[in-house]
């Protein structure tokens, strides 16, 4: 193993969406980043489906978005059984797209290189120290040391799992079960790529996801929420559910399958400690969501982004190892993540989609206030919905 006599303003593990993001970000301030990610790019990655508040991100990137990607007009939620519907429009804030992971996360990996990250592919992070004065991190590869560290593992939450503070949450979505299909060149078809909204289609196990991409090609999923009887296997249950739907059923006819069944489980938990000495989390190592509000690739750009900034203030005042250093920045990151949750909850434990969703028409300013959080934009002070939603209590306690 070979020790890298060069200390790093900053090592950062993971090379998804939050840690390319912070690293750009440090590195546009002039700071030396080296980067790990243990895998390699191009990867297959759920969660296609942007908000609009993702673009004032990429444009602090560099990032010209709207290249091979779809661009994405609001969100539709539909009830099949009562034959309700509505669309959450997103005109007039940002533009969104719908993207394929593997391209866009690559994309913003190379994206850091070409800022002067450092960058390693295949080099897997094995032991994280932070001391009072330096990090040391050692991979399967090297040892390297550096002034800060963070994660940006994703899901294996590197930092989370060292510590054991990850508190998982399960109340939302139990699991998910999904397929990218090739659609045919069909009416329904052509409607829903002209518009590019993701569609959500209430079921009696959960929801079921329809997200349009490019080149005719169709990301579906099934979230079960609800204890399924019987012991139906997973594509069988998948299947099930998918065919109960008319309009999905329509959408599929003489299509393509172009991948096999996916399944992702037990995807809701926050991790306590997100900070300490030398090191935070950013991205889905702080926590991840039940995707029904497509919340996960905006809180990976932007934790990375408040992660990154607070940061920047630290190493250029010498104050780095302070292990309150991302207080405030974290305290924001909890409204937000707070708000989406509390909003999920509501999704799954009350009457939210029938009484509001469907019907808020009859409550003026709730449906300007809604398509604001659905956007992604939840850190603004009139938003009369998040106030009342920020004044109740989550299931989990947070």
């Amino acid at each position: 193993m070979t020790v890298e006599q060069k200390n790093y303003d900053v090592i950062i593990a993971g090379g998804g969406p939050a840690g390319s993001t912070a690293a750009t970000l440090l590195a546009q301030y002039g700071h030396s980043v080296l980067l790990i990610e243990k895998t390699s790019h191009p990867r297959f990655h759920i969660g296609e489906s942007m908000l609009p508040m993702v673009e004032p991100i990429m444009q602090r990137l560099g990032i010209d978005w709207s290249v091979g990607n779809l661009c994405k007009r609001g969100a539709e939620f539909i009830d099949e059984a009562s034959g309700k519907a509505t669309l959450f429009s997103f005109e007039g804030i940002h533009h969104t797209y719908q993207v394929e992971r593997s391209v866009f996360d690559e994309k913003l990996f190379n994206n850091a290189v070409q800022h002067g990250v450092i960058a390693h592919q295949n080099e897997r992070v094995t032991q994280i120290l932070c001391s009072e004065n330096k990090v040391q991190i050692d991979t399967d590869k090297a040892k390297y040391q550096g002034r800060y560290f963070i994660d940006a593992t994703g899901r294996n939450a590197l930092m989370g799992k060292k510590l054991s503070t990850i508190n998982k949450m399960t109340n939302l979505g139990k699991f998910a079960l999904f397929k990218h299909y090739q659609l045919a060149s069909t009416p329904a078809a052509e409607k829903l790529f002209a518009h590019g909204n993701i569609q959500i289609f209430l079921s009696k196990i959960g929801w079921i996801w329809c997200i349009p991409m490019t080149q005719g090609r169709l990301s579906v999923g099934l979230v079960v929420q609800k204890e399924v009887s019987g012991d139906l296997k997973q594509e069988a249950l998948f299947e099930r559910y998918i065919k109960a739907s008319a309009r999905m059923t329509e959408l599929l006819d003489s299509a393509e399958v172009l991948s096999d069944l996916r399944i992702e489980a037990d995807f809701s938990y926050l991790n306590n400690q997100r900070y300490g000495q030398r090191f935070s989390c950013c991205g889905d190592a702080a926590g991840f969501l039940d995707p029904v509000f497509s919340s996960g690739f905006f809180f990976a750009v932007k934790t990375a982004e408040l992660v990154a900034d607070q940061l920047h203030q630290g190493l250029i005042s010498g104050t780095e190892g302070d292990p309150l250093l991302h207080q405030s920045s974290d305290e924001s990151y909890q409204k937000g993540f707070k708000t989406m949750l509390l909003l999920i909850e509501r999704f799954y434990g009350s009457n939210l989609v029938e009484n509001l969703f469907f019907e808020h028409d009859r409550h003026k300013g709730i449906k300007k206030d809604i398509i604001a959080i659905l956007s992604g934009d939840l850190w603004q002070q009139e938003n009369g919905f998040q106030q009342g939603l920020l004044r109740g209590r989550s299931k989990v306690g947070i």
